[in-house]
C-alpha cells in the first residue's frame, strides 16, 4: 500500500474497503444512519448491539435505548445494508459497572447520572474492548460530539448542533479512547439532517422517536426501580428545616431530589421551602428557602483531563463549566487540588448543584471540550 494514500473520510491512509469499523448500534435513528452510511462508503462495517438488561422487560418497553425492539431495529438495518451484525450480552457487566453504583449513589443522596458511567464503563471500555478485538481500525458511534484534530493529537469538541450537543455526557472519554473513537454525526447542523439521510437509505426507523429515559429507568421513575434493587430503601422518616425542627414525615429519602419544591406536603408557609439536602443517615429531607440551593463553589473529583500539559500544572483555569446537561456552560475558575481534584468557582451562582452530577469543562473561546469531573459533597 502506497503511504501517500489519501485519507479516508475516517482519517485512515486507506481505501474504505480495507478499513474495518465497528458501529456500536442502539437501534435507534443516529446510529443506524452512521452504520449505514458508512456501509454505503464502502467501509468494512461490523454493528454491534448491547443488550444491557433483561431482555423479557425490554420488550414491553418503550423510549428508551437498548430495548428489545431496538436490537431487531439495528438487525434490520443491518440486513438492509448488507453488513454483520452481532448482539452482545453485557447485562451482568452492565449490573456492575453501571446499575449497583446508580442505586448506591441515589441511596446516598445523591444525583447519578448513569448514561456517564454507561459510556465510561461499558460502550467505551469493554465494547471499545471487543472492537480491537475484531482487528477494527476504529470504532464509530451515533453520539453528537465531534472529534478534531490538533496539534497533541485528538480534540473533543461540542456538536454543531447545541440543542443535540452530548458532550457532558463523554466528558470521561480519555486520550487513548479518542484516539480510536469516530463521531460520524457531530458536525450535522440538526437532527432532521440524519433523518434524511436514514429516509435516503431507506431505513424504515427513520421516523422513529428519540429515547427520552434512562434505559433501565422507566417513566423517569428512580424510586421505584431503587426499591426494587435495594429492598427497604423506602424508610419513612421526617420532613425537616435547617435547624432540625420537624415539618413533616416522608416515606423515603429516595422520592426527593435537591432542589425538589414539589410534593413535599407542607403548606401554608409565606415563604416556598426547597429540598436543600438529603441526610440518608438520618432518613432526614431537609427543606429551607431557595437561597440555600445557591452557591459558587463546587467541589469536583474523578476528573479527566483533555486539555493541553498537566491538569494540574497551573493554579487556575479560567474555563467554562456546565453542572447539569440542560443548561449552558457558564464562567469559572477552575483551581487543582490535585490531578484528579479541584475547587470550580462559579463566576455566577447556581442553583441546586447536586452531588452525584457531572462538572463540564469547556473552553471559552473554542467548541473544545477539557473533559470534566464529578461533583462531590466535599467532606
Amino acid at each position: 500500500m502506497p503511504l501517500d494514500h489519501p485519507l479516508n473520510s475516517l482519517g485512515f491512509a486507506k481505501p474504505p474497503s480495507e478499513t474495518r469499523v465497528v458501529v456500536a448500534m442502539s437501534g435507534g435513528v443516529d446510529s443506524s444512519v452512521v452504520a449505514a452510511m458508512l456501509a454505503e462508503e464502502g467501509y468494512d462495517v461490523v454493528g454491534v448491539t448491547l443488550q444491557l438488561y433483561d431482555h423479557g422487560a425490554a420488550l414491553a418497553k418503550k423510549g428508551a435505548c437498548c430495548a428489545g425492539r431496538d436490537i431487531h431495529d439495528a438487525r434490520r438495518v443491518a440486513e438492509e445494508m448488507n453488513f454483520p451484525h452481532y448482539v452482545l450480552d453485557y447485562e451482568n457487566t452492565f449490573k456492575e459497572a453501571v446499575i449497583d453504583e446508580f442505586a448506591d449513589s441515589y441511596l446516598a443522596g445523591a444525583t447519578p447520572v448513569p448514561c456517564i458511567r454507561c459510556n465510561e464503563r461499558v460502550k467505551f471500555k469493554d465494547l471499545l474492548e471487543t472492537a480491537k478485538d475484531l482487528d477494527a481500525d476504529c470504532m464509530a458511534t451515533g453520539h453528537y460530539i465531534q472529534r478534531m484534530m490538533g496539534d497533541a493529537g485528538a480534540e473533543l469538541h461540542s456538536a454543531a448542533d447545541a440543542s443535540k450537543d452530548q458532550s457532558y455526557f463523554l466528558f470521561s472519554t480519555t486520550p487513548e479512547q479518542l484516539d480510536y473513537l469516530r463521531f460520524p454525526l457531530g458536525h450535522h447542523a440538526s437532527k432532521e439532517q440524519t433523518r434524511e439521510l436514514a429516509r435516503k437509505y431507506g431505513l424504515a426507523l427513520a421516523d422513529k422517536p428519540d429515547s427520552q429515559d434512562i434505559c433501565f429507568v422507566p417513566n423517569g421513575n428512580y424510586a421505584s426501580v431503587i426499591e426494587k434493587l435495594r429492598p427497604g430503601a423506602a424508610e419513612p422518616g421526617d420532613i425537616v428545616d435547617v435547624d432540625g425542627n420537624v415539618l413533616a414525615q416522608h416515606n423515603g429519602v429516595i422520592h426527593y431530589t435537591i432542589g425538589q419544591r414539589r410534593g413535599l406536603g407542607i403548606g401554608g408557609l409565606a415563604t416556598p421551602l426547597y429540598v436543600v439536602k438529603l441526610d440518608v443517615d438520618k432518613k432526614h429531607v431537609i427543606v429551607g428557602p431557595k437561597e440555600l440551593l445557591t452557591t459558587r463553589t463546587v467541589p469536583v473529583r474523578e476528573i479527566n483531563w483533555l486539555g493541553d500539559g498537566a491538569f494540574d500544572d497551573v493554579a487556575e483555569r479560567h474555563i467554562a463549566v456546565k453542572v447539569r446537561s440542560t443548561k449552558p456552560p457558564m464562567e469559572a475558575v477552575v483551581r487543582p487540588l490535585s490531578a484528579t481534584t479541584a475547587e470550580v468557582e462559579l463566576l455566577t451562582p447556581e442553583e441546586g448543584v447536586a452531588p452525584g452530577q457531572a462538572c463540564v469543562f469547556y473552553d471559552n473561546d473554542s467548541s473544545r471540550i477539557f473533559g470534566g469531573g464529578w461533583i462531590w459533597r466535599g467532606y
